[in-house]
């Protein structure tokens, strides 16, 4: 049976360029990001959840969810993050969860589940929250001024408003301290393809 990586990182650390290197070298990649989308397609329960915690003014002309417009009321407010993530992270395990079990079935030679908080919901897990079970959590690392300076140059955002971003998350050195592989992207891309790499070998030796 695959094994299954917990994958996390930090806004602007390159979580995502690994997990496409991940996908090319044929793991199925579960993104829970983009299971959050789907949740908070227009029309769908959770959107509606959502409007009635936080105001049906998050709502846009076309039917979905202001993202931006939800971000800068929990970016800055612990209470609102705790507030929406109560509403939204038990679907969406429950949805990982599912297609964990599909992706079992299809013979995949890994199974890498991307969650942008993953070591927030370790740290502050409840009984009301299970963690999902991983057979290792990986970290994609940068340090945090490298942090900075990629989201700045990334967003067109200033510094204040990228060290706003960063400090609403988990620091990401107690991250690394969490995590039982770390991917160092700070260097090249050549360089963390080949960590990438090396990761997919030592979780995928044995199969055929």
């Amino acid at each position: 049976m695959a094994s299954v990586l917990g994958l996390s990182g930090g806004i602007a650390t390159g979580k995502s360029t690994v997990a496409r290197f991940l996908g090319a070298l044929g793991a199925t990649v579960i993104d829970a990001d983009a299971i959050v989308h789907e949740l908070q397609a227009p029309g769908a329960p959770l959107l509606a959840e959502i409007a009635e915690a936080f105001g049906s003014g998050l709502i846009d002309p076309e039917g979905g969810l202001d993202r931006d417009a939800l971000g800068a009321i929990v970016f800055p407010d612990p209470a609102a993050r705790k507030r929406l993530e109560a509403i939204v992270h038990p679907k969406v395990i429950a949805t990982m969860a599912d297609r964990v079990i599909n992706a079992q079935m299809t013979g995949t030679p890994l199974i890498v589940v991307d969650i942008p908080l993953l070591f927030e919901r370790s740290e502050g897990a409840t009984n009301r929250e299970p963690t999902p079970s991983f057979d290792a959590t990986v970290l994609v690392y940068a340090p945090e001024q490298l942090q900075i300076e990629r989201l700045m140059d990334r967003d067109g955002c200033d510094r204040e408003s990228a060290l706003q971003r960063i400090r609403a998350q988990l620091p990401i050195e107690s991250k690394k301290a969490m995590a039982d592989v770390v991917i160092d992207n700070s260097g090249s891309l050549e360089e963390t393809r080949r960590q990438t790499q090396m990761l997919f070998e030592r979780f995928t030796a044995g199969r055929a």
